[in-house]
């Protein structure tokens, strides 16, 4: 039997601008060893803007998403444009404040948000096909946005479960290394960074995230 082939999301590099790095590391570490492959798929735009980690400041340069999340995926990524659902089993989206600024407007504009057309699309078309969708920390915020009446986690957080509820999505609250899974849609979500976790706790979520994924493929 062929291994489960997942597609991986990333919305560039680093936790205050693009991918959540620990998130994204640990879910590819996951998928490996549960015996899965994947392919690492990002937008190919510009990034909504450059922080600098050290400082938290804004830096006045621009960056690719795309380019940005080759980091991660050590060169071996593709421009979400060539994304087919037909090719892969299942679909994953780490999280950071990418999602949120790069992904989406949800950053900015809240439960009022847009989803970049590309994202939408790959939701919409795994969604279509029954195919599992995963997504961590703020990633299940935007799955809410793309798909009604989702049930999502993002932890505990008042704010972002309001904006979850608000677009039409049902919000429950887990703690670390706890999965939500949404059997009509096809969903697990997990909280990851949403809540104050140690590196530790977010390999638990993204292993327990995996795990759920994986099962239900087939």
């Amino acid at each position: 039997m062929a291994k489960p082939n997942v597609a991986v999301i990333l919305s560039g590099c680093g936790v205050f601008d693009g991918a959540e790095i620990h998130e994204s590391v640990l879910s590819l570490l996951a998928l490996d060893r549960q015996g899965a492959g994947y392919q690492c798929f990002a937008p190919d735009i510009p990034q909504h803007h450059v922080i600098n980690h050290l400082s938290g400041d804004e830096m006045d340069e621009s960056r690719n998403v795309l380019i940005e999340a080759a980091r991660i995926a050590r060169g071996d990524i593709k421009p979400l444009s060539e994304f087919d659902a037909a090719s892969y089993d299942a679909l994953l989206l780490p999280g950071g404040f990418g999602v949120a600024k790069n992904l989406s407007t949800l950053a900015f504009d809240g439960p009022q948000c847009t989803v970049n057309p590309e994202v939408h699309a790959a939701v919409t078309a795994m969604a279509e096909a029954g195919k599992p969708i995963g997504a961590l920390c703020i990633s299940p915020a935007v799955i809410a946005r793309i798909l009604k009446g989702a049930r999502v986690t993002i932890g505990e957080d008042p704010g972002t479960a309001g904006a979850i509820e608000a677009m039409g999505g049902v919000h429950q609250k887990s703690s670390h290394g706890e999965v939500v899974i949404d059997e009509r849609l096809k969903l697990v979500t997990s909280p990851c960074y949403m809540l104050d976790a140690s590196i530790g706790q977010v390999a638990e979520g993204a292993e327990n995230t995996v795990r759920a994924l994986l099962a239900m493929v087939g």
